[in-house]
């Protein structure tokens, strides 16, 4: 403030356009670190979110089932094809079997690129159990993705003492089956409601034509 000149009105305008100017190169470079600091952040938190949701799905696949044989059969199709005779009753079975190993792989491979350290390890032993032929469990797996999800969510953490079965891979679902047949059933009443329609169509269609005939005997 010593240095500032009040003398005359010359001095005090530059004065205050030397303030003015101050004030606004400040009000400017706390704007731009208060925008780079907040895209930062947005960007954090998209990482974040995507991250949680490939890894919650990985969760659902790994994980999704209680019952049944949890382990994963490594076996491809060309080999089941070359076990069981064509059209043998355990055939639907191992093709559930090679839909849970396909999806499971799957799921590794979103765990290999987006999980952490002790995640990736799990999956990396898992991918080489299953290239190798030998049944894999999942379930360590699964305990570590579940801790890792509840923790990013702010979740409290199990208790100790809750005994939680062994996880294992989903069960495929028949949902596009169904969905066929549903579309299927769908197109076929479309059909009969068609011919239904043309059916009624035709015998009501020629109903006012034959009124001025003049051979018909409402004509007057």
């Amino acid at each position: 403030m010593r240095n500032l000149d009040f003398s005359n009105w010359h001095s005090l305008l530059q004065t205050v356009l030397g303030l003015a100017l101050f004030t606004l190169i400040g009000m400017g470079i706390r704007v731009l670190a208060m925008f780079t600091v907040q895209a930062r952040r947005e960007r954090m938190n998209r990482q974040i979110n995507e991250r949680l949701k490939v890894l919650i799905a990985a969760y659902k696949t790994l994980g999704g089932s209680f019952t049944g044989d949890l382990a994963v059969d490594p076996t491809h199709m060309r080999d089941l094809r070359a076990r069981a005779d064509p059209g043998s009753l355990g055939e639907p079975a191992s093709d559930r079997a090679r839909r849970i190993r396909d999806a499971v792989e799957g799921a590794l491979s979103d765990v290999l690129l987006l999980g952490t350290e002790q995640q990736v390890r799990l999956a990396q032993q898992a991918a080489r159990d299953m290239v190798a032929g030998r049944p894999v469990h999942m379930d360590q797996l699964v305990v570590s993705l579940r801790d890792f999800i509840r923790d990013a969510l702010d979740l409290a953490p199990l208790p100790a003492n809750l005994a939680i079965p062994p996880q294992g891979p989903a069960r495929p679902s028949p949902a596009g089956a169904k969905g066929r047949q549903g579309g299927d059933a769908a197109g076929g009443s479309g059909k009969g409601g068609g011919g239904m329609g043309g059916g009624m169509g035709g015998g009501m269609g020629p109903g006012p034509m034959m009124a001025d005939h003049p051979g018909h005997p409402d004509t007057p």
